[in-house]
């Protein structure tokens, strides 16, 4: 037979197909993925220590410490309530066992009172150029949390579609350039993805096999996941959701008995989801009644959002202080739900309101495309998600998902002529992976009061890194679907053309999965401002986004590099946006130059540009 201009037999297409296929035959084996996988997360460990050592703290980085060691030091939980507690506990550990220097004096409360961030502020000046290493252990010590993300990547992509697989879905987490910057950071976001995916993990192998044992288990997986991130307060009503779609089609042989023993399952789940949430705030004001709570929000408050003009408190602005509200009120506390207690910290559900002020009431504009608006694109996301995740994971999802419609059409086809693919999972499996996801995703791009930063849709994401292991199974021409026999002939081909085709495909997931790779790599360890391809890289990210995309801070150890390479009488001055000039004083050198606070245009005068 010739193909593309040559002659290609039987024993040379054989060959080829051993060749593509060797490191999946070798991943098979359970040793060999472990070790793959020990090793992923050993270089991804290092990625992570070296980002956290060479970077400065970002802009929200100093108000979840400060936070964090006012939780361990006064069993408080008003600081930073917009987030939950426990990746800046984490985070905080190592910091109060080498000791720091403290100053709680901007500290207020009040209805929708923000002043984590000035404390923040205060926090690095009073440690100075120490806040460089305090911040880093604190980051280091949120590494383990990553791990959960990759391990549980592994875990199901293995159970999908196979230990290659999940091989492969691990080393997407742990190179993926979001994913290493934001879990070098204590910022909640990627960390929270990490427990999401655990959580809605646990609860798949649940509907699996429906034990009392894995039931628990999912539950303080789910608690923990709560108390990284409120994004993951979805997972509570999507989980039922999903057990009676899942079990749907089972109706029939399901009986009444069974149907009592898994409702009392998923009720005991949640139970203790809740049991762990309330743990990890202490049970601060459990079981308040509803009409008790002070909101400030629109939504809680029952005010239209022209009734009263909004407030320009931002969580993700270092100057935003929050304004007390006496005015407003609680739209539930002359209702009949008054009385109804709530079982959540009281802290957990003044966050709640306090993040939807701030995307009612968000106070600055948004930007997508050199195009600013008062109010964000539905889009957004999926804009961002576009040119801030790789180009060839994008594509690698593309051919997933192509590969999964020809799978099922196959399924429902001749299958006499079908090849015989590895174990495939079920569409309803398939369904519990992005479902939550898709969810997750809806929502954070619904919330259009607040356009800057692609880091909250990053719960989104492990499931799209395992639906793009379905790949994978395109190995199996050599494995499966074109295989020797002891003679060196094909034992199962309708033709050879196929046969060429399925290496084709084959040899594009090795080259997908290094194109990835490298991109991510060019970068680092300045991954916090990638962008792929598909718009030219990095230097034509700000044409596009901004915010935390592409700066947030995070290059201050480089202006104090850069500050000391220059006698200071040759800098003429830095301009500064965000930061104020008493902190950047711990990115300069001692002798540092004249430094002031400009909105807008950011110039930084060195000695050949201008003059005085």
């Amino acid at each position: 037979m010739c193909v593309d201009g040559r002659q290609i037999g039987r024993a040379e297409i054989g060959s080829l197909a051993t060749s593509f296929a060797a490191w999946r035959r070798l991943l098979e084996r359970p040793r060999a993925a472990r070790i793959a996988v020990l090793a992923l997360l050993a270089i991804h460990t290092g990625l992570l220590m070296y980002s956290a050592y060479v970077h400065s703290p970002t802009l929200n980085e100093p108000g979840h410490l400060v936070a964090g060691l006012s939780h361990w030091k006064f069993g408080r939980f008003e600081l930073y309530r917009i987030n939950p507690p426990l990746v800046r506990m984490v985070a905080a550990l190592p910091v109060m066992a080498v000791g720091y220097k403290e100053d709680w004096s901007r500290f207020y409360e009040g209805p929708g009172a923000m002043p984590v961030f000035g404390m923040g502020k205060d926090f690095v000046a009073a440690n100075g150029e120490r806040t460089f290493f305090l911040t880093m252990i604190a980051r280091w010590a949120c590494v383990p949390l990553s791990w959960i993300g990759a391990l549980t990547c592994y875990l199901w992509a293995r159970d999908l579609f196979g230990r290659p697989a999940g091989v492969m879905a691990c080393a997407i987490w742990c190179f993926e350039p979001n994913i290493l910057a934001h879990a070098s950071l204590i910022t909640p976001d990627a960390h929270a993805s990490a427990l999401g995916v655990a959580a809605c993990y646990t609860f798949w192998k649940w509907l699996c096999r429906p034990t009392w044992g894995q039931a628990a288990l999912t539950g303080a997986v789910l608690g923990l996941a709560e108390l990284a991130k409120t994004t993951l307060i979805l997972l509570y009503p999507l989980w039922p959701l999903m057990w009676l779609i899942y079990r749907w089609p089972e109706r029939r042989e399901m009986t009444p008995c069974r149907w009592t023993r898994e409702a009392g399952m998923l009720f005991a789940r949640m139970a203790i989801g809740l049991y762990v949430l309330n743990l990890g705030y202490g049970f601060e004001q459990t079981l308040r009644p509803l009409g008790e709570f002070r909101f400030v929000s629109d939504l809680l408050t029952g005010r239209d959002a022209g009734d009263e003009p909004g407030h320009a408190n931002t969580p993700d602005s270092p100057d935003a202080r929050g304004t007390v509200m006496p005015n407003r009120h609680n739209r539930f506390a002359d209702t009949i739900f008054a009385a109804l207690p709530v079982p959540l910290p009281a802290n957990y559900v003044r966050g709640i309101d306090t993040q939807q002020r701030d995307f009612e009431h968000h106070g600055r504009p948004a930007y997508l495309r050199g195009e600013w608006r008062d109010s964000g694109w539905w889009y957004y996301y999926l804009y961002a998600a576009a040119i801030k995740l790789p180009f060839a994971l994008l594509l690698l999802f593309g051919v997933a998902a192509i590969l999964a419609i020809r799978a099922r059409r196959l399924r429902h086809g001749d299958h006499r002529t079908a090849p015989r693919l590895h174990s495939a999972p079920s569409s309803l499996d398939l369904f519990v992976l992005l479902f939550p996801p898709t969810v997750i995703f809806t929502v954070v791009s619904a919330k259009t009061g607040i356009n800057e930063h692609f880091r909250y849709a990053l719960p989104a994401l492990p499931g799209v890194f395992i639906a793009a292991c379905g790949t994978s199974r395109s190995f199996l021409p050599a494995s499966r679907r074109i295989c020797l026999t002891s003679c060196g002939n094909l034992c199962y081909t309708a033709n050879l053309m196929q046969a060429v085709r399925s290496l084709q495909l084959s040899s594009l997931l090795p080259f997908l999965l290094g194109w990835a790779a490298a991109s991510s790599f060019w970068i680092f360890p300045h991954s916090l401002s990638y962008f792929n391809e598909s718009i030219g890289g990095p230097l034509n990210g700000p044409n596009h986004l901004l915010g935390s995309n592409v700066d947030w801070g995070q290059d201050g150890r480089y202006l104090k590099i850069a500050s000391q390479m220059y006698p200071s009488h040759e800098i003429r001055a830095v301009a500064l946006h965000e930061f104020d000039a008493k902190e950047v004083a711990a990115f300069l050198a001692s002798d540092q130059p004249r430094v002031f606070v400009t909105y807008g245009c950011f110039l930084v005068f060195w000695p050949q540009f201008g003059s005085d």
